[in-house]
């Protein structure tokens, strides 16, 4: 039984596919096909336990053990900092600082008077802003509010708008973002040495090049018009009050401490990522005390979102990344993963060849799904034994596939980002999907030439 271990893994995992195609939930899917290959493996009696973790002299409780050992090793490390993380986004977004920091990073763009321009522009700028606000839909609503009428005011379609929107997020290079978060964990980095030293390399060329279709593809449709609009959603603020503008400062500053406070800078000290936003929401709630004087109720709050917003993040994304975890865990015991690198081996594939194809399938379930992080979730835990077969980095392949998961959500007709900013823009997802598709094609096509020029 143990030979057909690997063809049972490939058969749960295209059920799986189809499932999640069919927009069941991505949970439920990864943690019924995990538990489904870990039962054949420990049928055939392959070892399958993570280390550290006792056999409980059942083979069934033993599948439950090494669960309960990955929902608590997530919880406890990557899955904390992303609660954290989302903690405190949730909370620079209720107090105004993050509707701040928006308007006065497009605030330059409105003295621009080139359309296309300022649209590109815009995108970079919008892209910028995902390092400290890493939520996609999140930073689409700020972005609609704030950037999308100057991209009318100069003359855009709204569609060219709700399009460079929609794709400010394709690359979430983040470090406190969940998929970066991730990808740091599993390279072995510490989160602002894994953006410093090979996101941002990446990001950059990626970023230059996106940009540049964006300009000729947006113009080429808006001179088309084609484009058929129906009544627009209209795009509300949020409740959050009209903060000063300095307040734009806060959802920066965890990232500028965390720089200063590393082996880039003052490397006596060493600040943590948890900790640094941890501090920061202090801080700031003592400023909104000393700012507002009186309302403490309303502040103490404000300031409660922090921990409201953890718990969704753990239902949400970190329950998710636990699921794909239990579902690599079995990928991984059914030899499956040794199999694809004998294969590799055995037609001369390098490590190159094998990112290329994991950010390909990485990029196109999130293109089925309109999932990125359930995509990126299931498949990078992967790519350390990937790497140790292939004689490659970790960090080469998990980075390519960590921004496939991201700039194909942004051309899925499928993801929420898409759907939100083309009812924006009153057109049809697939309005937005042909004007993204190009640019988010070429940016990927940049960073895995990038990665190969980089880090081979």
């Amino acid at each position: 039984m143990t030979a057909l271990l690997p063809w049972i893994a490939v058969i749960v995992t295209v059920l799986a596919g189809w499932a999640l195609i069919k927009r069941y939930s991505t949970h439920m899917v990864l943690l019924f096909a995990g538990l489904v290959i870990l039962i054949c493996v420990a049928l055939a009696g392959v070892g399958f336990l993570p280390k550290g973790v006792k056999p409980s002299g059942f083979w069934l409780f033993d599948i439950f053990a090494t669960l309960k050992s990955i929902a608590t090793k997530q919880s406890a490390g990557t899955g904390f900092l992303i609660m954290t993380a989302g903690g405190f986004a949730a909370y620079m977004d209720r107090i105004g600082a993050a509707r701040a920091l928006v308007n006065v990073a497009i605030k330059p763009l409105s003295m621009l008077k080139a359309p296309y321009a300022v649209l590109v522009a815009g995108y970079i700028v919008g892209q910028l802003l995902v390092m400290v606000i890493p939520s996609a839909a999140g930073l689409a609503m700020l972005l609609l509010v704030a950037l999308f009428p100057i991209l009318r005011a100069v003359g855009t379609s709204p569609a060219a708008a709700a399009s460079v929107i929609g794709t400010s997020a394709g690359m979430t290079f983040a470090p406190t973002a969940g998929t970066a978060s991730l990808a740091a964990k599993v390279a072995g980095l510490d989160p602002i040495i894994y953006l410093v030293q090979y996101q941002l390399p990446l990001a950059v060329p990626t970023l230059i090049v996106a940009g540049i279709a964006h300009y000729f593809v947006q113009r080429y449709y808006d001179r088309k018009g084609d484009d058929v609009y129906s009544e627009a959603t209209e795009v509300k603020k949020s409740d959050a009050p009209d903060a000063p503008k300095w307040y734009a400062i806060f959802p920066v500053l965890p990232i500028i401490l965390l720089i200063i406070f590393s082996k880039l800078v003052v490397t006596s000290i060493k600040l943590d990522t948890i900790a640094a936003l941890f501090m920061v929401w202090i801080f700031v709630v003592v400023v909104e005390i000393i700012r507002n004087r009186g309302d403490l109720k309303k502040i103490f709050k404000d300031a409660l979102a922090m921990f409201q917003s953890m718990g969704k993040m753990f239902t949400g994304i970190v329950a998710l990344i636990i699921c794909a975890e239990f579902f690599a865990t079995g990928l991984r015991t059914s030899g499956l993963i040794d199999v694809l690198i004998n294969s590799a081996q055995g037609v001369g594939a390098g490590s190159n060849m094998m990112t290329v194809l994991l950010a390909a399938i990485v990029g196109l379930v999130t293109f089925l799904t309109g999932s990125g992080v359930g995509a990126y979730s299931s498949f990078a835990a992967l790519a350390p034994d990937v790497a140790a077969g292939l004689g490659g980095s970790v960090e080469a392949l998990v980075t390519p596939m960590q921004f496939a998961s991201g700039m194909m959500r942004a051309m899925s007709p499928v993801a929420g980002v898409i759907i939100a900013v083309a009812g924006a823009a009153g057109v049809a997802p697939m309005a937005i999907v042909r004007r993204t598709w190009i640019p988010m094609m070429l940016g990927m096509v940049a960073t895995l030439v990038a990665n190969a020029i980089l880090f081979d």
